[in-house]
């Protein structure tokens, strides 16, 4: 996962949701990375924001497509290829307003990050730092002292408690399968 990005102000501090990753033709298209399921939800958002060096930038969506795969659209900052290769390697991000409300019980992966993990009789395992997709079930990682853990995320079953306000994630894990 990303660090958290600087912060526009006066606004809440961005959600990275993308990342341009190449240049697409000669008239100022790129190649977008989308974080979003599906990727095309990216396209959803109105506007986005691109952050350099200065900071963020608002930006529109001018038209989009598909090529080989991937994700390729046109900027309103992006004329010509050497306008949209200066894009290449920058973070794209929403305000938090613009994500979509989740039902009671889910969560976006960016507000785990940070929450410690601990067990309901209170062993404190260290810090969720992201989490993985398996297939089967999502992986929590966990930076604990001196290393990495793995702890799937069953709600239910694993996953006992989230509770963002008091900022931790209960487990029902051994603390001896560190």
């Amino acid at each position: 996962m990303s660090a958290a990005p600087p912060t526009v102000p006066g606004a809440q501090t961005p959600v990275v949701v993308g990342k341009v990753s190449g240049v697409f033709g000669i008239k100022g298209w790129v190649r977008v990375l989308s974080h979003t399921r599906p990727r095309d939800n990216l396209l959803e958002f109105d506007p986005w924001l691109i952050h350099a060096a200065a900071g963020w930038r608002p930006c529109r969506v001018v038209d989009s497509g598909h090529s080989g795969g991937a994700l390729t659209v046109k900027l309103d900052l992006a004329e010509t290829r050497d306008a949209a290769q200066v894009l290449v390697g920058q973070e794209i991000a929403v305000q938090r307003s613009q994500l979509p409300q989740l039902p009671a019980g889910q969560y976006y992966w960016f507000d785990l990050v940070g929450l410690r993990v601990i067990t309901g009789s209170g062993v404190e395992f260290g810090h969720g730092t992201g989490l993985l997709e398996t297939g089967a079930n999502d992986v929590l990682e966990v930076e604990a002292v001196g290393k990495r853990l793995l702890i799937p995320f069953v709600p239910g079953a694993v996953v006992e408690k989230v509770d963002r306000t008091a900022g931790t994630i209960q487990v029902n894990w051994d603390p001896e399968y560190q």
